[in-house]
Parts: structure tokens; C-alpha cells; sequence
């Protein structure tokens, strides 16, 4: 086991960390801007290092300063936090590079998985389900009714440039997709310059539900639950929950799985977030993976009784999980 970690983040979450540490026994080293000089993680910490100026693209956003740190203070190992650099690919590989563990997923997990494109590809191949589409360039509306008659309807056509709702229409029935086609092709060609259209199915009533996992460097992997994210504000989470009032547990169970396959498609060693879109008829398609720990992990950590920061330690340290599926408890509610 380490015996002392660098945290390289601020705030709420590097208090989180060295709470865990502090109860392990590790030693913890603060990093801070010239303007958290008095905040609580500095003092929390055993030891601080100031690494710059105010700005976070002088100071907590840069790698050099970091690693400095590391080696001034004997720190055998990064935990990033959330936001920074925690899913940064580069970092990770730079810290390995500098025999510095990165308390998180190895840097290609990151990399496969911080690609839109890539890990719809990579869920695909793993079996996971992802929003049925069409991503091809599509000649007309007689082709755009015959690809949506495929999918299934209700269809979303939508503008591969777009945004703020512009080249956006869902569609209802073959008409509907005749005419949403060409007014689509023609608002993303006077609104973006790019009239390139894309059809996929439209989840109706969706929910935002997502899947932490925790996977060790000898091929386990588990998932710890859902949690419910769909009160949200302007897309940003605003209520997590778990469990999610609206699973039941064969959902839960096929939605679990996948996310289990997904993380060890990847080789996935640490805590992570598959996040997916319900839709009323408790179908289920992949949105993406966090390759992080998230802010709202301790919704996760009181019904299951475990500190997924401990664990990421652990995991970084070459421990083996010591449990399986069928140990994962899941006792009470939390909001």
C-alpha cells in the first residue's frame, strides 16, 4: 500500500479524499493556488505544495507542476479527483512514464472511452446496447422515410453541425419524416453551413439513469447500482437518487451487466460511470462512460456501504476485489 498520495484537486472533493486516506493511514501531500492558501483541504493535508497563481490554467490544470510536486514531496501516487485533469489521458500516462501511479483507470481506458465515436463503437462490440441509427449520408427524404421505417418510429432527425435545437425535428410517421428531412437539410445549411442529417430513434419520456462499476487489474469488475439522474437543469444534474424509483431489478440486472461488459471491454481498472437513457418502455441504450469518480458518488456509497475512494486507492495499489456480484449490497435510499 502507498505510503503517501498527492491529491491534485481542491475543494469538496480533496477533503473527500483525504478523509479516506487519513483512515488508511496514507499520508496526503495538497496541492493550491496562490489563492487557496487558507483552505480547508491545505489544512486537512499533512503536507501542501503551492503550484502557482490564481488562474487553474497556471496552476491545477498543469502537469509539470504536479509532478513537480510529487517528487519534492516523496508522493507515490495522484488521485485526481473530479473536473482538472482526472480524465485527462495525457496525465495518466505521463505519471506512469514517471513510475507516479495515477489513482484511476489506466490512460488507453481513458482514451478509448473519452471518444463519442469511438465508444459507441466499442459498446457496440461489447454487446451493449446503443441508440439504433443511421450516421451515413442520406440522399433524400424517400431515403430519409426508409431509413426511419428501419429504425422504428418515433425517429429524432437531426444536423450533425447543429445545436441549440436548430436542424432538430422528430418524427411520428412517414410523413412527418419526409417533411422534417428537407426543413432539417434546409435550417442546417442557412443556420451552420453543413446540411449533413442523421436519423436515430427518439427515446420517448427518457430518463437519465447511469451505472457505477469498480473494476481491479486481475479482471474483476462489479457494478454498485444505479443511480437516477433525471432532474436536471439546462443538462446539468440537479437530484441523483438511488435506487431509481423506476427500475425494476431485471432492468436492473441486464443494465448492470452491460455496463460490466462495457468496463471490461476497456480493461477498466478503477471506479466509473456508464451512463444511459431510459426510455418509458424501460428500453435502454448507452449514452457514454465517465472515467472518473463523480460528484454524486456518495449516493452510491450509503446504500452500498462502500468508500469507492478507498477502493480506488486499492485498486491503484494492485489489490484484488475481495467481493463479487452477489455481495454488492443494496440497503435503503438515498437523495
Amino acid at each position: 500500500m502507498f505510503k503517501k498520495i498527492l491529491i491534485a484537486n481542491r475543494g469538496e472533493i480533496a477533503c473527500r479524499v483525504i478523509k479516506s486516506a487519513r483512515k488508511m493511514g496514507i499520508q496526503t501531500v495538497a496541492v493550491y493556488s496562490e489563492a487557496d492558501r487558507n483552505a480547508l483541504h491545505v489544512d486537512l493535508a499533512d503536507e501542501a505544495v503551492c503550484i502557482g497563481p490564481a488562474p487553474s490554467k497556471e496552476s491545477y490544470l498543469v502537469m509539470d507542476k504536479i509532478i513537480a510536486a510529487c517528487k519534492q514531496t516523496g508522493a507515490e501516487a495522484v488521485h485526481p479527483g473530479y473536473g482538472f485533469l482526472s480524465e485527462n489521458e495525457e496525465f495518466s500516462r505521463r505519471l506512469e512514464d514517471e513510475g507516479i501511479v495515477f489513482i484511476g483507470p489506466k490512460h488507453y481506458s481513458v482514451g478509448k472511452m473519452g471518444d463519442k465515436i469511438e465508444s459507441k463503437k466499442l459498446a457496440m462490440e461489447a454487446g451493449v446496447n446503443t441508440i439504433p441509427g443511421y450516421n451515413d449520408a442520406i440522399a433524400g427524404p424517400d431515403e430519409a422515410v426508409e431509413i426511419a421505417r428501419t429504425i422504428g418510429y418515433p425517429v429524432m432527425i437531426k444536423a450533425s453541425a447543429g445545436g441549440g435545437g436548430k436542424g432538430l425535428r422528430v418524427a411520428y410517421n412517414d410523413k412527418e419524416a419526409h417533411e422534417g428531412f428537407a426543413s432539417c437539410v434546409n435550417e442546417a445549411r442557412n443556420s451552420f453551413g453543413d446540411d449533413r442529417v442523421f436519423i436515430e430513434k427518439f427515446v420517448v419520456e427518457p430518463r437519465h439513469i447511469e451505472i457505477q462499476v469498480l473494476g481491479d487489474a486481475h479482471g474483476n469488475v462489479v457494478y454498485l447500482h444505479e443511480r437516477e439522474c433525471s432532474i436536471q437543469r439546462r443538462h446539468q444534474k440537479v437530484i441523483e437518487e438511488a435506487p431509481s424509483p423506476f427500475l425494476d431489478p431485471a432492468t436492473r440486472k441486464a443494465m448492470g451487466e452491460q455496463a460490466v461488459a462495457l468496463a471490461k471491454a476497456v480493461d477498466y481498472q478503477s471506479a466509473g460511470t456508464v451512463e444511459f437513457v431510459v426510455g418509458a418502455d424501460k428500453s435502454f441504450y448507452f449514452l457514454e462512460m465517465n472515467t472518473r469518480l463523480q460528484v454524486e458518488h456518495p449516493v452510491t456509497e450509503m446504500i452500498t456501504g462502500l468508500d469507492l475512494v478507498e477502493w480506488m486507492i486499492r485498486i491503484a495499489a494492485g489489490e484484488r476485489l475481495p467481493f463479487g456480484q452477489q455481495e454488492v449490497r443494496r440497503d435503503g435510499w438515498a437523495i
